[in-house]
């Protein structure tokens, strides 16, 4: 179901004062202290980028290969069959929306800035080997590709999956607090789970600076190009100020409306612009180049993801490129992590984890490929200008790239479009969700208020003004670098809380499998054949609601209050069928409680049924279920016993997984995780 038809309990939620004011005012002091003092700024930031080169260069391999290959392990085990949200959900979105989205939430304007820049740069400038050969050429597209591929995506996932798994299927806040849960328990609503908030916050702004950043400058000149419009502080505050604009529009407009009508305009459009630069240059040439790209990355992968240069460490190229690069992934792994969940309610983690490294790193990778080595061959064919402006002043080098073919008004144009429409997408999904991270929000799927992220995207283009003042791109690529230290450990707290979480799926799954299902047992062939055959009407729903199911739900709660628990009997009506519906509890103490659901859902009977059909002709089911979701099974047409079985059967599955996942932790167990949080949500139904 999409979002915009979730019925919310509070339109915008309620903000969260220590995290919007701590940072707020953390964000407004590093600008203000930068406009004012620049060159002091400049220093600072310079001395600390120093030393964590020095310090922690190694540390950056280490942590980006271990989200990787906890990522994949994840994907390709039991666990991978996990969804992101309770197991009767269905994606939100259809994959070329979804597929649209993530590429564009985690992929900036510096795509556009470093494609060119980059492979020239290796090229002329390699950090190890003879510049200007071959073999230098085939290392520039396997570090650019390298810097943007797999390893960066892993970071995203990791996030999103974590995010979406707690927010869907725990019923916890989609904000980074949740992700911490199976370690601190309740106390994520508290001052840890502020701060953990916080200090996401002020990632995801820098983060997304450095992009809105590198877009200004990029931009700047790409309008000078084409308008005359001179290059400078002015037209840059202007460019800012666009992105303020758009996002407000898009605050407006929503997710569905907003980010993603840009997102898929934006990847038609940079295609278009890939398919022109590759017919314009040398097709043949181009393809060649591609599948040779692949395979140097496949190859030359294992080797480069520890490379740390130990013995001839280039610190200048460490700090430009690959320690950056892991840093400012780091840096956008909550905001984009968040938005990624957020996108992908109802897939497995499975699929979630194979779309987000295949899908991007394949649209990447060719457009890396088809400018990268574009750019190559100009520079290889004797113009070591052109080189030398990509390395020096690399928000020319792709303009200037477009101009060695025909119809550069048209291409540069179309180029401006695409940056402008990464920059405002960066811009727009960064002030959604760094104002659903300062908000108590009804659902996971509902956005802050329209104010709170206008103001979080006209702060984010503060803090991008203060650093193109204090030294341009040079300051924000370092203040990247410094911001990303500190969240890589919260990111390694989140890979032990997920995984605490996901050995909880396999008690529960291990306590189905060893739990014998009595039920059909107790009905003949006879019977359930004319049960197989049925296809009920509404008044035949609600008189089995009246007949068997309440009853049965009434029985075993007094049978079981006789023996010494506490359960309780919720009844509603739901408001598509008008039939009630009921749900027995059970409270377990600290556990996680029991809960069995018998929910009516109206749907079109099929073709084969033997009784006549009408146009709108449907039938109802009575679905099972349970606080991990939908069973997938209909109990309609079941017997007051047979009924009374089937909940003892799920309730001795539950006790089963309780004392599986007790023994698994004993001396350790982790924090309960049942409905009785501080924060609980409702899925789509309200179940």
């Amino acid at each position: 179901m999409p979002a915009t038809a979730v019925k919310q309990r509070s339109r915008h939620g309620t903000l969260k004062p220590v995290v919007f004011f701590g940072a707020s005012a953390v964000i407004l002091a590093i600008s203000i202290w930068a406009i004012i003092t620049p060159s002091g700024a400049e220093y600072v930031i310079g001395t600390v980028v120093g030393w964590i080169s020095r310090g922690f260069g190694w540390y950056y391999f280490l942590v980006a290969t271990v989200y990787l290959l906890f990522v994949v392990f994840v994907a390709v085990s039991r666990y991978g069959k996990v969804k992101l949200g309770p197991q009767h959900s269905t994606p939100d979105y259809g994959v070329f929306a979804w597929a649209s989205m993530l590429f564009a939430a985690g992929i900036g304007i510096d795509l556009l800035f470093f494609s060119v820049s980059g492979p020239i740069t290796h090229y002329l400038a390699p950090p190890e080997g003879d510049p200007q050969t071959i073999e230098a050429a085939r290392q520039a597209l396997v570090w650019s590709l390298f810097h943007y591929g797999v390893t960066g995506w892993a970071m995203y996932a990791l996030m999103g999956m974590a995010l979406g798994y707690f927010a869907f299927r725990y019923r916890l806040p989609l904000a980074i607090r949740s992700a911490l849960y199976p370690l601190i328990g309740r106390r994520i609503h508290g001052g840890i789970g502020d701060a953990v908030d916080l200090a996401a916050i002020i990632g995801t702004v820098i983060g997304i600076s450095v992009s809105l950043g590198i877009g200004v400058v990029q931009l700047n000149y790409g309008l000078n190009v084409l308008f005359g419009v001179p290059e400078g502080v002015s037209a840059q505050i202007g460019l800012i100020a666009v992105a303020v604009i758009v996002a407000t529009v898009s605050a407006v407009a929503g997710v569905d409306r907003g980010i993603r009508r840009l997102s898929e305009l934006n990847v038609v459009l940079a295609i278009v612009l890939m398919v022109y630069v590759l017919f314009a240059e040398d097709p043949i040439f181009l393809l060649n180049a591609l599948i040779l790209n692949i395979g140097d990355y496949i190859s030359r992968f294992p080797e480069i993801t520890l490379n740390t240069f130990a013995y001839d460490q280039p610190i200048g190229w460490l700090n430009t490129w690959t320690l950056f690069f892991w840093a400012w992934w780091i840096a956008w792994a909550p905001f984009v992590g968040m938005f990624l969940a957020r996108i992908s309610r109802g897939r497995t983690i499975r699929q979630f984890v194979a779309a987000t490294l295949v899908i991007p790193l394949l649209y990447t990778l060719t457009f890396l490929s088809i400018f990268g080595n574009s750019a190559l061959s100009i520079v290889m064919n004797g113009n070591i200008e052109f080189g030398e402006t990509a390395m020096d002043t690399p928000e020319q080098g792709f303009y200037t790239l477009l101009q060695q073919y025909p119809g550069f008004t048209f291409t540069a144009g179309l180029a401006t479009i695409v940056g402008l429409l990464l920059y405002v997408t960066s811009a727009d999904s960064g002030a959604l969700v760094t104002g659903n991270l300062s908000s108590h929000l009804p659902t996971p799927i509902t956005d802050a208020a329209p104010w709170l992220r206008i103001y979080w995207a006209a702060v984010t283009g503060l803090l991008t003004l203060a650093m193109l003042i204090v030294g341009g791109v040079t300051a924000l690529t370092n203040a990247t670098i410094i911001l990303g230290l500190p969240f890589s450990f919260v990111m390694l707290l989140v890979i032990w809380g997920l995984y605490k979480a996901l050995r909880v799926e396999s008690f529960r799954t291990e306590a189905s499998r060893t739990t014998l299902s009595l039920s059909p047992s107790h009905r003949t062939w006879r019977q359930r054949l004319a049960r197989v055959m049925n296809f009920p009407s509404r008044h035949a729903g609600a008189r089995f609601v009246e007949e068997v199911c309440r009853p049965a739900f009434q029985e075993v709660a007094e049978e079981l209050r006789e023996q010494g628990a506490a359960p309780s009997v919720v009844e509603g009506t739901d408001e598509d069928t008008g039939i009630p519906h009921l749900e027995l509890r059970v409270p377990m103490g600290a556990e996680e409680e029991f809960s069995y659901r018998v929910w009516p859902i109206e749907v079109p009977t099929p073709a084969f049924a033997i009784r006549s059909l009408t146009e709108n002709d449907t039938y109802v089911r009575f679905e099972v279920y349970l606080t991990e979701g939908s069973q997938g099974y209909d109990v309609m047409g079941y017997s007051k016993e047979q009924l009374i079985s089937n909940i003892l059967d799920e309730y001795e599955k539950h006790l089963e997984f309780l004392r599986l996942h007790r023994e698994a932790v004993a001396g350790s167990a982790m924090p309960d995780h049942g409905p009785g949080t501080a924060e609980v949500y409702q899925d789509d139904e309200g179940r």
